[in-house]
C-alpha cells in the first residue's frame, strides 16, 4: 500500500494539472456512480488526506478515491497512450489538455462537498498536513492501550505481552499504522521509523520511552521524501541501499550486521510485515 507521502505527491500533480480547468468528461467506471455526468464542471482542487484524495468538482462534489494496494493515478497528455490496461481504469476526468486516470483504486465515490468528513473526518493528524498535531497525535497514540482485536491468545516470540485471555498491549508496530492516531504512515515508514529510533516494533506504546521523538522522526522522513518518487531512509538513492530494515528479512544489519529479522504483526486479517534488528531494537 503506498505511503502518505505517495499519496500526497499523487495530489500534488493531479491538482497541477486539472486545478482551474473544466472537464470535457468524467467518466466513473464504478457500478454506484456509472450514470453520474459530472463533465462541464470545473475541478476546483485535489487534496491528500492522510492515504486519502479528495478531488473537489464544481461547487458541490468531491471524489474520495484510495489508491489500497494496486492503485495508481496516471495523467496522459490528452489523446496519448495509456500505460495500463483499460479494464483496470475506474475513473478517467479529462480536461482539454490532461486525462487523468485512476487504475484499480480500492475506493472510488463521489460525496457532496459538506459531507467529506464522512470519508476521511475518522483520521488522526496528517503528517504532511497543514492541520498537522503533535500533542493530538500523540494523545490518540497513548489513549488505546490495548490491541483493538481481543483473541485468545497473543502473538508469541516477539516481544512482552499481557496473559492469554486479557488481550494484549498495544504494541508500537501496530499502532503506528492506525490511521486514526495519525495519518499517512505506512509499513515502510513505520519499520524504518522505529529501526533509527531503536525502538522494538513489538514494545507496547506506553513503554516508548519519548513517542514524541518517534513520531517527529517519521514526519520528517516523510516530508523529505514527499518530492520524489525514489524514497529512501539511508540518504542514499541506489536501487538496495535505500532502506536500513525494510524489506531485508534475513539480510545483515546495515549497522551492526546482526541478522535482520520479520515477523507478521498486528490483529487477525489486518496484519502486516514487520522488519528490525534485534541487536540495534533491543
Amino acid at each position: 500500500m503506498p505511503e502518505g507521502d505517495t499519496v500526497w505527491r499523487t495530489a500534488l500533480n493531479l491538482d497541477r494539472a486539472l486545478t482551474g480547468s473544466e472537464l470535457v468528461a468524467a467518466d466513473f467506471r464504478v457500478p454506484a456512480h456509472a450514470t453520474l455526468d459530472l463533465s462541464g464542471r470545473q475541478v476546483v482542487a485535489t487534496v491528500a488526506r492522510g492515504k486519502h484524495l479528495l478531488t473537489r468538482i464544481g461547487e458541490r462534489h468531491t471524489l474520495h478515491t484510495h489508491l489500497k494496494m494496486e492503485g495508481a493515478w496516471h495523467l496522459y497528455r490528452t489523446g496519448t497512450r495509456w500505460r495500463r490496461p483499460a479494464h483496470e481504469a475506474r475513473v478517467v476526468l479529462r480536461t482539454e489538455q490532461w486525462t487523468a486516470v485512476g487504475f484499480a483504486l480500492g475506493i472510488v465515490e463521489v460525496v457532496a462537498r459538506d459531507a467529506e468528513d464522512t470519508v476521511v473526518g475518522h483520521l488522526g493528524p496528517d503528517l504532511l498536513g497543514p492541520d498537522w498535531d503533535e500533542e493530538e497525535a500523540l494523545r490518540r497514540l497513548l489513549a488505546r492501550p490495548v490491541a483493538e482485536v481481543v483473541d485468545q491468545r497473543c502473538p508469541a516470540g516477539a516481544g512482552p505481552h499481557m496473559g492469554t485471555g486479557q488481550g494484549c498491549r498495544r504494541e508500537i508496530g501496530e499502532a503506528l499504522l492506525d490511521q486514526t492516531c495519525l495519518a499517512g504512515i505506512g509499513n515502510l515508514y513505520k519499520a524504518e521509523t522505529l529501526f533509527l529510533s531503536g525502538v522494538n516494533p513489538f514494545v507496547a506504546v506506553s513503554e516508548v520511552r519519548d513517542l514524541g521523538r518517534v513520531v517527529r522522526l517519521a514526519r520528517r522522513l516523510m516530508m523529505s521524501n514527499k518530492l520524489t518518487p525514489m524514497q529512501s531512509t539511508t540518504g542514499v538513492a541506489r536501487r538496495g541501499e535505500q532502506s536500513w530494515v525494510y524489506g531485508r528479512g534475513g539480510r545483515p544489519c546495515r549497522r551492526c550486521g546482526t541478522r535482520i529479522r520479520s515477523q507478521m504483526q498486528g490483529p487477525p486479517l489486518r496484519e502486516r510485515i514487520t522488519y528490525w534488528c534485534p541487536a540495534c531494537q533491543p
